[in-house]
């Protein structure tokens, strides 16, 4: 992907379409990235570099969201991804919040040290997460589905495309319970969104101006559940965690 940038690149400024550019661009941040992620999974986030290489991965993931208001900015007509790069861009992300969340969790001597951060990485994963599963509308369906698409049409009907809208439910769920959990000053309840939030034009859910984190938690857990054990039921998806966490939030 990197060699169709740079051969995109050499064929002159004049014949450089800007949506182009971008994918290419974009698909080859993505590939970059990926790397370095799974390096970062395998040596299960080395205390003493980890953070600066999440951050530095984060920046880079945000590169093309950049760029496009860069683009915006300077020329009359549009300029977007498509649906499908800004969901794995989002995905990404809070994937990878998640990831590490996730590893400092596990040695209770990294978070008593990374408390404020886990706080912040916490937040922003649970954003990154629930703007991606924004990103498509669910579709709405209509008479005459057949039975043997059933399934497939209530899932479609949810908002679930793939396998990584269910584990994007399942990982911002469990991140509003990590965050519940989390001790920290200020109040546990809500906290004021990220920049993710409040520049994003998916939904006014993602406009607001706190993130309720048990009322989010429950929202996610729920939907997870009910896809696992409704058109996914007896397909390997389990929900004993999720139930877990959610006798959590009525109780918190």
């Amino acid at each position: 992907m990197l060699e169709r940038l740079r051969t995109f690149c050499k064929e002159g400024e004049e014949n450089l379409e800007p949506s182009t550019f971008l994918q290419l661009y974009t698909q080859t941040i993505l590939d970059i990235t990926y790397f370095e992620e799974n390096k970062l999974v395998d040596d299960e986030f080395p205390e003493e570099s980890s953070l600066d290489k999440v951050n530095d991965l984060i920046s880079l993931l945000s590169e093309p969201e950049i760029l496009i208001k860069e683009l915006v900015n300077h020329r009359e007509e549009p300029t977007t991804l498509s649906p499908e790069l800004m969901e794995c861009l989002y995905w990404r992300k809070g994937a990878l919040l998640y990831m590490y969340c996730h590893t400092i969790r596990q040695n209770e001597e990294r978070i008593g040290e990374s408390g404020v951060i886990l706080d912040k990485l916490l937040i922003d994963g649970i954003n990154y997460l629930r703007t991606m599963l924004k990103v498509k509308c669910p579709v709405k369906l209509k008479d005459g589905v057949s039975c043997q698409d059933l399934n497939t049409a209530r899932l479609l009907s949810q908002g679930v495309f793939s396998d990584t809208h269910l584990l994007a439910m399942m990982y911002a769920g469990e991140m509003c319970y990590w965050r519940l959990k989390l001790p920290v000053e200020e109040e546990k309840q809500e906290h004021h969104v990220s920049d993710v939030e409040t520049h994003s034009e998916q939904g006014d859910s993602l406009r607001s101006n706190t993130l309720d984190f048990r009322e989010v938690g429950q929202k996610m857990l729920l939907k997870y559940i009910s896809v696992c054990e409704g058109p996914l039921k007896e397909q390997g998806w389990s929900t004993e965690n999720a139930k877990q966490m959610l006798d959590f939030f009525k109780t918190c």
